[in-house]
């Protein structure tokens, strides 16, 4: 399908002026987003994706529509591994609540433009080099079968390789500078512990980009479908964290949902060349995923891991 660079150009636009709005208006002021505010926020993002999904149906037809709609769902569930991840990184650094939508904005900016460079990459190399599709295949398993069996995240700064550069060449002030990246000590120029924050969070996204880029083009690889599908469910992250983020544990099965989509995707891109899976089929799968885990979780609670045996 061809793609005028024109709706590229309109759809960044938009882009831009909704994170300006985002961030100079509606969040000039650092405040602890609270449950009301981020559910509304949330309804606000699902809903430009589901209109722009409309707008897709009507531009390039049915089965486009459908891509688009199947690639936000699988990284909006996706997305929720970042949210536990996220969850951990502010815990661990002690993040405060005022300053965390600070640091999920930028670490917003940065996963758009890392998430487009990984596209164009994955896009390029499907549509020259076709085997590569079956690289793609076997990694997504291989990563859903691991997601399945290693259920705990750990939190290692000390491993993280950008960070260990970042604080080679640079310093770090000891506490918190209220909302600041940077300050000016003694003549110098100091990085404050929350850049290390989204340092963090940035090198972290950078890895879920790996699972998620390849799951959205098991799906179609039309750039234009993948870019806007990944870029509403990223838009929307940040409020969908503070919706969930004290609700994690009440969809403990989730985790497993999510390997399972992984694996599915997988396969489905190892057998693409043997079987086309339509794409109204993949659709109702991944929803179909999602719902026996949600309805899982809340007919089978966790256990309380306060009580003792």
């Amino acid at each position: 399908m061809s793609n005028p660079i024109l709706w590229w150009v309109v759809f960044n636009v938009f882009v831009l002026v909704m994170l300006t709005l985002d961030l100079g208006v509606f969040h000039r002021k650092a405040h602890e987003v609270k449950m009301k505010e981020a559910l509304a926020w949330s309804a606000v993002w699902v809903t430009l994706a589901l209109l722009f999904n409309v707008g897709i149906y009507f531009w390039q037809g049915r089965e486009a529509a459908l891509s688009f709609l199947t690639g936000y769902l699988i990284e909006k569930a996706l997305s929720v591994d970042n949210i536990f991840v996220f969850l951990m990184i502010f815990s661990y650094f002690h993040v405060p609540t005022v300053y965390q939508h600070k640091v999920l904005f930028w670490g917003i900016i940065g996963a758009l433009v890392m998430r487009a460079i990984f596209i164009a990459i994955g896009v390029v190399l499907i549509r020259k080099f076709h085997w590569v599709i079956y690289i793609f295949g076997a990694f997504l398993i291989l990563t859903g079968v691991k997601m399945a069996a290693h259920k705990e995240t750990e939190i290692h700064p000390e491993r993280n390789v950008a960070l260990r550069l970042f604080r080679r060449w640079t310093a770090v002030a000891e506490g918190y500078e209220g909302g600041k990246f940077f300050i000016r000590r003694d003549g110098r120029t100091l990085a404050t512990p929350l850049f290390i924050v989204l340092l963090f969070v940035e090198t972290t996204d950078l890895i879920f980009a790996v699972d998620s880029i390849p799951a959205i083009l098991s799906i179609t690889t039309d750039p234009f479908i993948v870019y806007t599908s990944n870029v509403f469910a990223i838009l929307g992250l940040r409020a969908l964290y503070f919706a969930v983020a004290g609700l994690m544990e009440l969809f403990h099965y989730l985790h497993y949902g999510l390997s399972a989509i992984l694996v599915f995707v997988g396969a489905k891109m190892l057998l693409a060349d043997v079987c086309k899976l339509p794409i109204g089929v993949a659709l109702g799968v991944v929803v179909g995923i999602l719902c026996i885990s949600i309805a899982a979780s809340i007919l089978k609670p966790a256990p309380d891991k306060n009580i003792a045996p």
